[in-house]
């Protein structure tokens, strides 16, 4: 019987246009998703970098961008986020624990909270038990340190929890510690089929 769900953000509730920030940061001079570029952004997902380092490496792989353009272009995957999940996430918290876990940075939260207003946020956050953004705790799915810091921290018990994530290697993550996952199809499915997927 679950009685706990563990939610990723993008492309559960809010939808990803990842394909606008590689062409945002293309037109201003990217090549390639280069590994240090990769690595930038690993650094800052987990807080280990500021965001004037995070924004001064873009610099340096594009030097003819401003810190404008790289912004604009950074956030261009932050699509839409349908009032109609975040219905049905209310509904769910009168029945269940619930948490979020994302791998995020904090300008992308940030532009999440502007765009969408404090109403809709924290309606949204209002949701959960507690809301868990890797550069808050320092450790990133798939990594099972952030799994179990949850599970010891909230004293969860795995065979009655449900993390729900759209990358197969978190949810894989998961299941090795023995939580019951969903691996969603983005673009196929969608949160609010939950019921339909007969795991709870």
């Amino acid at each position: 019987m679950i009685d706990t769900i563990i939610f990723d953000f993008g492309d559960i509730f809010i939808n990803l246009d990842k394909k606008a920030t590689i062409s945002g940061l293309q037109k201003l001079g990217m090549t390639e998703w280069s590994a240090s570029l990769d690595r930038l952004n690993l650094l800052f997902e987990t807080g280990d970098i500021s965001r004037e380092d995070f924004l001064g490496g873009f610099k340096e792989e594009l030097p003819n961008a401003s810190t404008e353009e790289i912004l604009e272009a950074w956030n261009a995957i932050l699509a839409d986020f349908p009032l109609y999940r975040l219905e049905f996430l209310q509904m769910l918290s009168q029945k269940y624990r619930l948490f979020l876990l994302s791998n995020t940075d904090a300008i992308h939260i940030e532009t999440f909270e502007n765009k969408s207003g404090i109403s809709f946020y924290s309606a949204f956050y209002q949701c959960f038990e507690k809301v868990y953004f890797s550069f808050e705790i320092g450790m990133r799915k798939p990594n099972a340190a952030v799994f179990q810091y949850l599970i010891n921290k909230h004293e969860l018990s795995p065979k009655k929890t449900l993390f729900v994530d759209d990358k197969k290697e978190n949810t894989d993550a998961a299941a090795a510690l023995g939580l019951h996952v969903w691996n969603l199809q983005v673009g196929q499915e969608d949160v609010v089929d939950l019921f339909d997927k007969q795991i709870l």
